[in-house]
């Protein structure tokens, strides 16, 4: 089979396709779904050819009645040809680097740049009195400064910016800046914050927001329950460790517009940072996506900082500017995964329900807001898992320290909150006497239950049972525990394990859910696609291209997604918190309905039927019968002939919810997946050695939109939370960081990833017009609990910080 695809090149300023090149790959046969890369054919099938239509979506079911996997990208990454923004080159290209201070705290008394300003190559040097606009920025709290200018906050706040002929010089002469500060008290330890003096001048103190959930009469509840159980659960500091780090080009027009090129998770939202930073209209200002090299939720605001910076540079020097960060540059300033402190208080009765919560946690935010208040707000909900709990008193609380800055991470806020809920439901099943299954079943949420913020669970199927039974079953959960070591002395233990979560889909009370879609039919017969929805890496765009094939009825190989550009379509909302799939296809959905609408008014007395009688199927548009139809082309073709362009826009917004802050009750999502996944493994006692075996993960995402990618995106997600259980720690030593490289930070590799099962539920949801949810976060954010529990469960030990470090007993 073959795909045509096109590389790009800047030249000129300008971005110009290359010759069409085509190449040959085979279907190649793997053990668990099948790449099919196929060619997008320019013909399309005739009207004596629906039979032919019919075999060609057959074609794309495997041998298990799966659909294959499909990427419209596929060919460009495989082969290398894509194009990421470290690839695109254009006529006088300069280079920016960033310069940072040794210094953690300090008040900047001066920055020295006249060495530098007369290095060799260097065409100048930028500090934050040069900046035309804002110097600081955010997306809550306006307190990032994009270039340090009274103080210096963290480690990896940057002084200065180099601009030279190339990046050897400008990195060469980024050493010759003097940096004279007044050293200032640090903090590190979230807990300590309150009472020190407020990192920001602005801030009456350092705690940076506080939610709380209060339902019931916790006191009362303790006072009947047979046992109480207290514990304690901290986690870490953890990288995100995208392969490709943060970089932009930045392009300056004649007209004044900026055009920037950047590997972004969010280009809306940098398209803000970079008009704040300039200080002009967000008309002035173009983003333009690349292909990313990984993101998982840190490519947001740093990434947008980074092409803020780039524009400056541009603009200031009058000439397209690259920046590219350097990893240790990125492992440095790049906010991570926040740390948590959770504590936790259960009451239960003899029989193991559980009667009251009590849960405090303490966030260290760093040294800027960023997006901690989403992320804890997403904690708080979810504080006590997929569990029926009448009496609840939660607190959270995010304190900034000088710390490097965190935010947004696969999971958002879930991960922490999970690791702790899940090992405690496990500790007071133990306490009870009760199976740990049974406990679950016990107290787990079901259809029309009340969740800890009195929202009814009644418009979507609560499948938290279901996923549950199917991991117990397939995994053999009751007779593998029965053969845990439970501390048993022996060279190798062995221990299964298993948690579940319920996850709220899309931002919820943590902001807007709406998306839009551009339909575009062409006069040959080939679809431009455009969402609100960004390409990761994730596959999104390929998700979009089957939601639009399948509804409008037509084969996918005719429709081309468009370059994404912050000025072709309306702002989608973050491309964050497993929502690009749910509000990316109901606005496709939406987009459909109204093309199909604009069609069958044209082109019904075509078909000899009323519009509202016209079908779209198989490439062809059909009339009451079969024996009537116009294939697509012809219908476009006749649609562009009569002036009535097959072109629609369509525009989804989420249901409302509603959400009381001072007593943290309400509906924070409108709907909500569900997830379940069993772990084994073998601890050796002597070298305290982890060996993942198997595990078993099955999720409720709603609707299946590509089988091949979603499975993907459940085994990189396993594969992220072993890394964050068991081997990936940020090391900060009085607010330094140790380990800026993969030679020090280690994430799993490739051997240490055991054989991963996934079971895909499908319960379509009422609120999604596609039907579908998400999965991004959900694959990641229960792994560390059940490895957790599985390592208890060989070790008898019970371990309540991340990652996980058993000791040697030789």
């Amino acid at each position: 089979m073959e795909m045509i695809m096109n590389d790009m090149l800047l030249t000129n300023n300008t971005v110009i396709p290359l010759v069409k090149q085509k190449a040959k790959q085979k279907v190649r046969k793997r053990k668990r779904f099948i790449v099919c890369i196929k060619k997008p054919e320019n013909k399309t099938v005739s009207s004596n050819s629906i039979k032919q239509s019919i075999t060609i979506e057959k074609s794309q079911i495997d041998r298990q009645g799966r659909k294959s996997v499909f990427r419209n990208d596929a060919y460009l990454k495989v082969t290398g040809r894509a194009k990421y923004v470290d690839d695109l080159k254009t006529d006088q290209m300069a280079h920016c680097v960033p310069v940072y201070s040794d210094y953690v705290h300090a008040r900047i008394d001066i920055i020295d740049t006249r060495t530098c300003e007369n290095a060799k190559g260097v065409i100048r040097v930028i500090t934050a009195k040069d900046i035309p606009g804002a110097s600081t920025y955010g997306q809550i709290n306006q307190d990032y400064h994009m270039l340090a200018d009274d103080k210096i906050r963290f480690n990896g706040d940057v002084v200065a910016l180099v601009v030279a002929e190339s990046r050897e010089l400008a990195k060469s002469a980024a050493g010759l800046i003097k940096i004279e500060a007044t050293e200032l008290p640090a903090i590190f330890n979230p807990e300590e914050a309150l009472a020190a003096e407020p990192i920001h001048d602005n801030m009456k103190s350092n705690l940076v927001n506080h939610y709380k959930i209060r339902n019931g009469n916790t006191e009362s509840a303790f006072e009947y329950s047979d046992y109480v159980v207290e514990e304690t659960f901290n986690t870490t500091f953890v990288e995100h460790a995208y392969l490709e780090t943060e970089g932009a080009l930045c392009i300056p027009k004649p007209d004044g517009k900026m055009i920037v090129y950047g590997s972004m998770q969010h280009p809306f939202n940098t398209r803000k940072w970079v008009a704040a930073i300039l200080g002009v209209k967000l008309s002035q200002v173009e983003i333009i996506g690349c292909s990313m090299g990984g993101g998982f939720g840190g490519k947001d605001d740093t990434a947008a900082i980074v092409c803020a910076r780039t524009a400056l540079a541009a603009k200031l020097i009058k000439r397209p500017v690259k920046m590219i960060y350097d990893r240790e540059w990125s492992m440095r300033e790049s906010y991570k995964r926040c740390p948590y402190k959770l504590q936790y208080k259960i009451g239960l009765s003899k029989v193991g329900h559980i009667l009251a919560v009590q849960c405090k946690f303490i966030v260290d935010s760093g040294a800027y807001t960023s997006t901690v208040p989403w992320l804890t707000f997403r904690s708080i909900v979810h504080c006590c898992g997929p569990y029926k709990i009448a009496n609840l008193k939660a607190d959270i609380y995010s304190f900034a320290t000088n710390n490097v800055f965190t935010g947004a991470f696969r999971g958002f806020g879930s991960p922490q909150i999970n690791f702790a809920i899940e090992q405690m439901i496990d500790i007071c099943a133990e306490k009870a006497g009760i199976d740990c299954i049974e406990f679950r079943r016990l107290n787990m949420l079901r259809q029309n239950s009340e969740t800890i913020t009195g929202q009814i669970l009644r418009r979507h199927k609560v499948s938290i049972g279901e996923v549950l039974e199917k991991v117990v079953k397939t995994i053999g959960f009751k007779n593998k525990f029965k053969k845990c070591s439970f501390g048993k002395d022996q060279d190798e233990q062995y221990g299964i394990g298993l948690a579940m979560s319920y996850r709220g889909i899309s931002l919820g009370a943590e902001g807007s859910d709406f998306c839009s879609c551009i339909i575009n039919g062409q006069f040959d017969g080939s679809i431009i696609l455009e969402t609100g929805i960004h390409e990761n890496g994730q596959g999104a765009e390929s998700a979009m291209i089957l939601v639009l094939a399948e509804c409008l009825g037509v084969n996918k190989a005719r429709i081309r997604y468009a370059i994404p550009s912050t000025s072709h379509i309306p702002d989608g909302g973050p491309t964050v918190a497993s929502r690009g799939t749910l509000v990316g296809s109901a606005a496709v959905t939406l987009a459909v309905k109204n093309l199909k609408r604009i069609m069958s008014k044209v082109l019904s007395d075509k078909l000899d039927c009323k519009p509202r009688e016209v079908r779209f199927k198989n490439d062809h548009l059909f009339g009451k019968t079969d024996d009537i139809y116009i294939s697509w082309d012809e219908a476009v073709k006749l649609m562009h002939q009569k002036h009535k362009y097959p072109f629609a826009f369509g525009h989804f917004k989420a249901p409302k919810i509603h959400w009381d802050e001072k007593t943290g009750m309400g509906d924070p999502y409108f709907t909500y997946n569900y997830n379940c996944q069993a772990v084994e493994l073998t601890v050796n006692s002597k070298t305290g050695e982890i060996r993942l075996i198997n595990i078993v993960a099955a999720h409720d995402i709603g609707k299946i939109v590509n089988h091949g990618m979603l499975e993907g995106q459940i085994y990189g997600g396993i594969a992220q939370g072993i890394g964050m259980t068991l081997t990936e720690e940020i090391i900060i030593k009085d607010g330094r960081i140790q380990n800026l490289n993969f030679n020090k930070y280690k994430v799993p590799k490739a051997v240490n990833i055991p054989e991963i099962n996934p079971i895909i539920v499908e319960n379509r949801d009422p609120d999604s017009p596609f039907g579908a949810k998400g999965i991004g976060e959900s694959a990641l954010e229960i792994i560390a609990p059940a490895i957790a529990n599985a390592v208890y469960n060989a070790t008898g030990k019970r371990y309540f910080s991340l990652p996980i470090k058993i000791q040697k007993t030789k």
